[in-house]
């Protein structure tokens, strides 16, 4: 990996898009980086600088965390760390007998008792370093380690530096999961929606166009049922390809389901723009396909819609788009349509969720699920998180992702956001007052409920009203709600610790926390992201970010439970690793209130190892 694409992604507090783009575009995931990428070159001492000169230089920079020790061959000798060095020095009579003395007489005096200096090679992987900071003690994720290149000194690394780069490689990892498509490498729904939004603000405000050509594969099930899913997605893969091929280089192909795609075009003059590249794609779709053997004509069906002709909201042209492709289907296939209001039809019940939404809560339509929390060892159940779901008279179950997204576009989270703190509240009043208990009831809190200048007062209702003892009840934040307005935020987070209530971070690992406000924020507890217990088993990264965390979170006296725990073996992983606490499909999915208890009873009947 170049170190100048590293830098895009280690220098920015919070990563930007393009820099991301760059990242994976480029191919760089797979690479493994070395130590020598994020040293810090520090000034070091020579082993002959008197120990005063020292002293004076940590009391002026107070930013300097620790100071290298070289001898005249530039070769590294050790490192003196701050807090010791100064704490030695405020001895009475330290000064007078010991300021005169260089470095180098003085770590080889026996009276200062400094700690051995790590001192790794360059060219060492980033997971070996952080594993040896790691077995060393967590003294060295401050103080740091030594690097050398060809015997001499080369800088220094903390293991805050470490632990950064791997969360944040493995946040542009998450960030090309979430955003493109794995079986064909171009954007998924979600990034299209984004890009759909830019281009039609762009179009707006420059008075064009901008189109959506929705396309089909034509009997595909039939090729995937005849030929096998190995098939079918060569086929994919393949029909990605010729999109590309047909499209301009700044329009967008993404894939949004199964053999769903959609090309995104910016930036038109006229609308039979659109129809050009539809016809170029059905012209490329006639080269034979080769499928074990089998030469294969496949076709495709497009739909258009044009913004801001069939309008200028994003979800209405997506679906004018989708039946302007049936329409497509419906007279024969291989061929486009282009959406008209006389001629396709799109079901306008999906556009209405929003409407739905507003009278969800009033008509007793969500309800709250509760998944276990449990201690690992013994399957004891210490507490539950509290996760809302959709009762939907007509569509059923509607998944939270859908909704909670919607609630906090059309400003409806605060009023949901409330519903499922009073309703978490009750639930757990209820079931002590029935004599299950003491248990610890975790609730999501969004970014805009904590940020509103009267959180904290209806924190404070609500558990007035429900009678909860605030000491079973936690909050859980994610990290990016904490880094804005840390002052502002700092306040909030004390104003709820005085009520009683914990806080935990939900997520950790996957934004961009500090050690600094870790120490600084009265947290009680890191939830460690699923991301890194996926496949924990398998994956030596995600095992090392997690010893990191588990070993940072024992350093700050921080409480840690693991999300997403689903089979034996990444419980077994996470036990070794000394977590205590997790969640997941392993222990238990969501469940009602009343199976709450039954798993309770069924858990009890279960012998202890």
């Amino acid at each position: 990996m170049k170190s100048t694409h590293l830098q895009q992604i280690t220098t920015q507090s919070s990563p930007g898009h393009a820099a991301l783009y760059a990242f994976i575009e480029d191919d760089r995931l797979r690479e493994a980086p070395t130590v020598r990428e994020i040293t810090r070159a520090l000034d070091a001492a020579a082993a002959g600088t008197p120990c005063l000169q020292v002293l004076e230089r940590f009391l002026l920079e107070k930013s300097l965390y620790a100071i290298p020790v070289v001898n005249d061959a530039g070769e590294p000798q050790a490192l003196v760390d701050r807090n010791m060095f100064i704490e030695f020095f405020a001895k009475p009579y330290s000064r007078e007998l010991y300021a005169r003395w260089t470095i180098g007489e003085l770590h080889r005096s026996g009276d200062y008792r400094g700690h051995e200096a790590i001192i790794v090679d360059a060219d060492s992987s980033i997971e070996d370093v952080a594993r040896i900071i790691i077995d060393a003690g967590m003294r060295h994720m401050v103080t740091g380690i030594i690097v050398r290149a060809a015997g001499r000194y080369a800088g220094v690394v903390s293991g805050h530096d470490l632990l950064n780069l791997i969360t944040q490689r493995k946040q542009a990892e998450l960030f090309y999961l979430s955003h493109y498509d794995h079986l064909t490498g171009v954007p998924n729904r979600v990034l299209l929606a984004d890009r759909l939004s830019h281009a039609c603000l762009e179009a707006e405000r420059k008075e064009r166009r901008a189109a959506l050509l929705f396309i089909d594969v034509d009997r595909f099930k039939k090729i995937n049922d005849s030929l096998g899913h190995s098939c079918g997605d060569s086929l994919l893969r393949t029909l990605v390809g010729r999109l590309r091929q047909s499209a301009r280089k700044s329009d967008t192909v993404a894939r949004i389901g199964g053999d769903e795609f959609v090309v995104l075009m910016e930036n038109l003059d006229e609308a039979a723009g659109a129809a050009v590249v539809a016809e170029r794609i059905l012209q490329t779709m006639r080269e034979p396909v080769e499928l074990l053997g089998h030469r294969l004509v496949v076709t495709v069906s497009i739909g258009i819609a044009i913004f801001p002709d069939d309008g200028q909201d994003i979800s209405r042209l997506l679906a004018k788009a989708d039946a302007a492709m049936y329409e497509a289907k419906a007279t024969g296939r291989n061929t486009f349509r282009v959406y008209t209001d006389g001629g396709a039809h799109y079901d306008p019940t999906r556009l209405s969720l929003e409407s739905d939404l507003r009278h969800a809560i009033d008509n007793g339509e969500l309800r709250l699920h509760f998944q276990p929390q449990v201690r690992i060892a013994t399957r004891q159940m210490l507490g539950v998180e509290a996760l809302v779901r959709w009762q939907h008279p007509v569509r059923g179950m509607i998944s939270p992702i859908e909704f909670i997204t919607l609630a906090e576009e059309c400003g409806l989270i605060l009023r949901l956001g409330e519903w499922v703190l009073r309703e978490a509240c009750r639930q757990l009043r209820e079931w002590e007052s029935s004599g299950h208990g003491p248990l610890r009831m975790s609730v999501n809190v969004s970014a805009v409920q904590f940020h509103q200048q009267d959180f904290v007062t209806v924190l404070r209702t609500v558990l007035d009203e429900t009678g909860v003892d605030p000491n079973h009840i936690e909050l859980e934040l994610t990290e990016s709600v904490l880094m804005h307005n840390v002052d502002d935020v700092l306040q909030t987070l004390q104003e709820i610790r005085a009520l009683g209530v914990s806080l935990a971070i939900d997520d950790f690992g996957t934004g961009f926390s500090s050690l600094n406000y870790l120490r600084r924020f009265p947290i009680n507890r890191l939830k460690i992201d699923q991301s890194f217990v996926r496949g924990i088993e398998q994956t030596p990264a995600n095992a090392s970010i997690t010893r990191a965390i588990i070993s940072m979170a024992q350093s700050l006296s921080l409480e840690i439970v693991a999300e997403g725990i689903e089979t034996g073996d990444e419980k077994q992983v996470l036990e070794d690793l000394g977590c205590e606490e997790g969640q997941g499909y392993y222990f238990a999915r969501p469940l009602a209130a009343s199976a709450v208890l039954e798993w309770l009873r069924s858990v009890d009947r279960t012998p202890r190892r």
